[in-house]
């Protein structure tokens, strides 16, 4: 209880938490203004398995309840957290956990085919009808992009759409493959936009035949034909690439496997675009608690990362656009719209996945929002002359698409 107690009274230096123990004792630890936090523990192993290792232990203690929030919210919980994060991590145990795992982190995501459908199955085949709680009309399980604080999450994510297929720079009669296509939403888009061929690939049994049925549905089996997938397993050439929220699953081992496998299935004059979660600041590690219970296996890059294996497979680095705040506005939506739909959740699940669920969604957003995470969108091409050479045609080619709907 000591070593609990030292560790918070050094690490709150923002707000005020409280920490009542299973006797009734209570302990308030205080700083400057800020959110006001009351938790009891239920039981008292916390004490040391908090003080060990607070980052995967505190969301495990939530989720099964013997970490309750008496006053505030999980949310204020979280701030608190982020505000004063640096303190905690500049304690000497916490700085050594921190360390380890950056060290190990190569070893948590060796993604081999077996792994990484195994990885997929943990997170995406969950069920559609939760995703279908919290998702806008279109099912799109990545950061939208936010072209006026009023958009809706809906509005949000067809400016998504636009922007990348801009960054595509389409033609008629194009070949297109999309990695990690999800539940088809991005490969739909393209076709309706253009006389183009899509191929999505996915390992996710749920995504896939969602998928599948929404291409039937819209007439467009003709020109989009989705396969359960790895991309390591797919034939070339394509024309175009695209990616999706897919790359943070690729794991930091086979980031130059990767983009050699892009390389390679890129034809001449081939352009790809990968959009994925990222970190400023150089190479880190994922939180403990979100590789264990959110997406095992997962590696978020930094720029330098990301940027290294590209250039190892010889592509060119034709544009890098930083998104910041727009995926804590888009966490922001998909809380309150699971927060709105909680009981059909627990009916599907149980009240402990929704702890899960609301805490990766809530924390997700602090850590966009306050944190380090960004995203990141690279373009990139097989040759120096496969685009114009100025970026007046994203903003043309946005207006046009804006202006003339998907058929």
């Amino acid at each position: 209880m000591r070593l609990l107690d030292r560790m918070l009274r050094s690490f709150v230096r923002t707000g005020s938490l409280t920490v009542i123990a299973p006797d009734g004792r209570a302990e308030v630890h205080a700083g400057a203004p800020g959110p006001v936090v009351s938790i009891r523990l239920t039981d008292p192993a916390l004490y040391r398995t908090l003080f060990f290792n607070p980052e995967l232990k505190a969301g495990e203690a939530y989720m099964d309840g013997t970490l309750v929030v008496e006053e505030g919210s999980i949310r204020d919980l979280l701030m608190i957290f982020a505000l004063n994060r640096d303190h905690l991590r500049s304690q000497p145990l916490q700085k050594a956990v921190r360390d380890t795992y950056k060290r190990l982190r190569k070893l948590g995501s060796r993604n081999t085919l077996k792994r990484s459908r195994s990885n997929v199955a943990h997170h995406y085949d969950l069920s559609n009808e939760l995703y279908r709680l919290f998702l806008d009309d279109d099912l799109h399980y990545s950061c939208a992009y936010f072209q006026t604080p009023d958009d809706t999450l809906e509005a949000a994510q067809q400016n998504k759409l636009r922007h990348i297929a801009a960054k595509l720079d389409l033609r008629p009669g194009q070949r297109i493959l999309d990695i990690g296509c999800g539940w088809g939403g991005m490969a739909l888009y393209l076709a309706a936009i253009a006389d183009v061929e899509v191929v999505g690939v996915t390992l996710s049994v749920e995504q896939h035949a969602l998928a599948t049925e929404r291409a039937a549905a819209r007439g467009l089996s003709d020109r989009v034909r989705f396969e359960l997938k790895d991309y390591r397993d797919v034939q070339g050439p394509f024309d175009r690439i695209v990616s999706i929220g897919m790359f943070e699953h690729v794991g930091v081992s086979q980031h130059q496997e990767f983009f050699a496998k892009v390389s390679a299935l890129l034809g001449d004059g081939g352009v790809a675009l990968i959009h994925t979660i990222g970190r400023m600041g150089g190479p880190g590690s994922i939180s403990p608690w979100f590789r264990k219970y959110i997406f095992p296996g997962a590696h978020v890059p930094a720029v330098s990362e990301f940027s290294a294996a590209a250039e190892s497979a010889k592509l060119w680095i034709t544009d890098i656009e930083i998104l910041r705040r727009h995926y804590a506005e888009t966490l922001k939506h998909w809380e309150a719209r699971f927060r709105l739909h909680r009981g059909a959740a627990e009916t599907m699940f149980d009240a402990r996945f929704c702890r899960m669920w609301e805490f990766y969604l809530i924390a997700g957003e602090i850590g966009f929002r306050y944190g380090k995470q960004m995203v990141i969108q690279m373009q990139l091409a097989k040759a120096g002359d496969a685009l114009p050479i100025t970026r007046d045609y994203l903003v043309e080619t946005e207006r046009r698409l804006l202006s003339a709907p998907p058929r």
